[in-house]
């Protein structure tokens, strides 16, 4: 691959993260080159202009046809906001009887924007009946084009964190905090994960999972409302109260996989973590 080649494979995938997945056109367009469609300039004052006794009669015009109205298209209903958005999501959560039917209610769930912009719902990966329940942050752009979590760079990580304390990725349970992809990779908004957060608790009760694991800050901090960081949640146990379920689930954030891909030195600490997971899970048989 040329040098040229190179930048112009690097802009696509720029391109790709950014949100742009279609053209205009087969080739790009000069708007400096296009023709001046401007009405003409007034003649200057110097020169005699025409009296009113000159000037041509006017020709007779054809009749005019009556304008057709603009043919409608439909659109997607605005998304609510505020407070209103975060009661619906709720009521909407809560008729879910399965994670089909909370699926399907997701995806007609209009309250929050970011629906709008994304190409797919990524709504969850692996084995429902795991023990295990792992929640990420956000989806990217391989998630979002391919409609499931962790994929990608951070997915493969993810796969190999797994194996190295004896899982798979379909002896587990992956969702995530928000499932719609943010425009370019942007942090969520605190209004897109509240709205979202009602059907992740639903999603939690209606999994039931033996271990929760919350994948990086903004989903450890959300799932236990807490504004501590990651660096301080990360590696302890804690019982977490689910509304919905009977008992509390054990519940233990760790390092995002994309974080340990731009710090590989803290892959330290996620190892310790993972080998609490796996004893905890040794535990309970």
């Amino acid at each position: 691959m040329s040098a040229l080649d190179a930048k112009a494979a690097a802009l696509l995938r720029w391109y790709g993260e950014m949100g742009v997945d279609a053209s205009v056109g087969a080739s790009p367009c000069d708007l400096t080159a296009l023709p001046d469609t401007r009405a003409p300039a007034s003649q200057p004052t110097g020169r005699p202009q025409p009296s009113a006794t000159q000037a041509e009669p006017a020709r007779p015009q054809p009749p005019r046809e009556t304008p057709r109205p603009a043919p409608t298209r439909a659109t997607a209903p605005l998304p609510l906001g505020g407070d209103a958005a975060i009661v619906d999501a709720r009521t909407v959560a809560d008729r879910a009887a399965n994670l089909m039917q909370l699926r399907e209610l997701l995806q007609r769930f209009d309250g929050c924007a970011l629906k709008h912009t994304a190409t797919n719902l990524v709504f969850a990966d692996g084995n429902p009946d795991a023990r295990i329940m792992l929640v990420g942050e956000a989806p990217g752009a391989d998630e979002d084009r391919q409609g499931l979590p962790f994929v990608g760079r951070s997915g493969r990580l993810l796969d190999r964190m797994l194996a190295g304390i004896g899982l798979v990725r379909q002896g587990v349970y992956i969702t995530n905090i928000l499932p719609w992809r943010a425009p370019g990779n942007r942090q969520p908004t605190a209004g897109e994960i509240a709205v979202c957060l009602p059907f992740l608790e639903r999603h939690i009760v209606l999994k039931a999972p033996s271990l929760l694991i919350l994948c990086g800050g903004t989903s450890a901090k959300s799932v236990l409302g807490t504004t501590e960081g990651i660096t301080r949640l990360r590696g302890r146990w804690r019982d977490h109260p689910v509304p919905g379920l009977a008992t509390p689930v054990p519940t233990m954030a760790i390092y995002h996989p994309a974080y340990l891909l731009r710090q590989p030195a803290m892959k330290r600490d996620a190892w310790r973590d993972l080998l609490r997971i796996k004893e905890r899970l040794d535990q309970q048989g």
